[in-house]
């Protein structure tokens, strides 16, 4: 069985995009992003895939969640039409992370057990939000704590949440 999490970079606000983009730049949380789940797959909503700047993410395992399936062989990734079905084509792996969007992460919140949140300490103009997180249902395990410097320009946790 696999370990399935959530990783979602979180403002204070609970702000997670605007515009089919992140509201912030932080170099830190995506080198986070990136050393938590290469090698592993990623589950995500059709949006953020189409977010993506270069496409698939490389040495990791891509699905996409979409309601209208492609035409023929995906390049670089696999589709599936269920949060269920992204599941069950991740079955040998031995972590799945699910990276949003909000209507992923609203479905998958309560079908995991860990959770990887980026908390950004602020709050932003946003049109996309993650789910409000109930503190009674998690504990957190971890926190790393950082203040802004010349690349990072808000101060941000990384926080790992473990269902209670």
């Amino acid at each position: 069985m696999s370990k399935i999490s959530i990783i979602a970079a979180v403002a204070d606000n609970y702000a997670i995009g605007k515009s089919n983009n992140l509201p912030w730049h932080l170099p830190a949380d995506l080198k986070h992003f990136r050393q938590l789940t290469t090698g592993h797959a990623v589950v995500m909503g059709k949006r953020t895939f189409e977010s993506l700047p270069k496409g698939p993410l490389p040495n990791r395992k891509n699905i996409v969640l979409t309601s209208v399936m492609s035409e023929g062989v995906s390049e670089g990734y696999f589709e599936a039409d269920s949060l269920e079905d992204a599941i069950f084509l991740c079955e040998h792996e031995e972590q799945v992370f699910i990276m949003g969007g909000a209507t992923v992460y609203k479905q998958s919140i309560d079908k995991v057990d860990y959770m990887y949140i980026t908390w950004v300490h602020d709050k932003f103009s946003a049109d996309t939000f993650f789910p409000e997180i109930d503190f009674d249902v998690w504990e957190e395990v971890s926190r790393e704590d950082y203040e802004p410097d010349e690349k990072n320009l808000y101060a941000y946790s990384f926080v790992e949440y473990k269902r209670k």
